[in-house]
């Protein structure tokens, strides 16, 4: 390992947690929501932008859309992204979803990290201050040129499922 791979973790609040595997063998690092005395940006399903003072948990109703803060900023190394992503469980038992999964932070960000969620229940579904619920899997980014050129079309032009599956 060089170095400057290393992930620089910066504490904005006494109880944020530094993102941790829980196993030797995970590929994702567990991140925690921070929402103890905060505004949290909200979006109802009819696309109304608010914000809300959560003092401990944050309750979705059903549809809705929240940036749930981490409490945290971080720079990555270049050449390197953050993949965010629910964990597994928190997806399956109440319902929630990334819209934009895997939501990506890139190398050169530096404010504090958000996971973008929505309730897909059809129950209002409760986040806890201090819960695991989502996670960091770090990717190696390749960056290429594009250049104008013309593209030789293939047997799978087409489009969406060309190939027939």
């Amino acid at each position: 390992m060089d170095s400057g791979d290393v992930v620089r973790f910066e504490a904005l609040y006494p109880e944020a947690v530094l993102p941790r595997r829980q196993t030797p063998g995970a590929a994702g690092y567990d991140l925690h929501a921070y929402l103890k005395d905060r505004w949290v940006r909200l979006h109802t399903p009819s696309n109304e932008l608010r914000e809300q003072l959560v003092t401990r948990d944050l309750v979705l109703p059903p549809g809705w859309r929240a940036l749930v803060p981490l409490g945290f900023r971080a720079r990555l190394p270049e050449g390197y992204e953050a993949q965010l992503r629910l964990r597994s469980s928190v997806a399956w038992t109440r319902g929630l979803f990334l819209l934009n999964a895997p939501g990506t932070v890139d190398s050169d960000y530096a404010d504090e990290w958000f996971v973008l969620v929505q309730n897909g229940a059809g129950v209002d579904v409760a986040l806890r201050h201090g819960e695991r619920f989502a996670q960091a899997v770090l990717a190696r980014v390749a960056t290429l040129p594009w250049v104008e050129a013309a593209v030789e079309r293939t047997a799978r032009a087409g489009g969406f499922g060309s190939t027939g599956a």
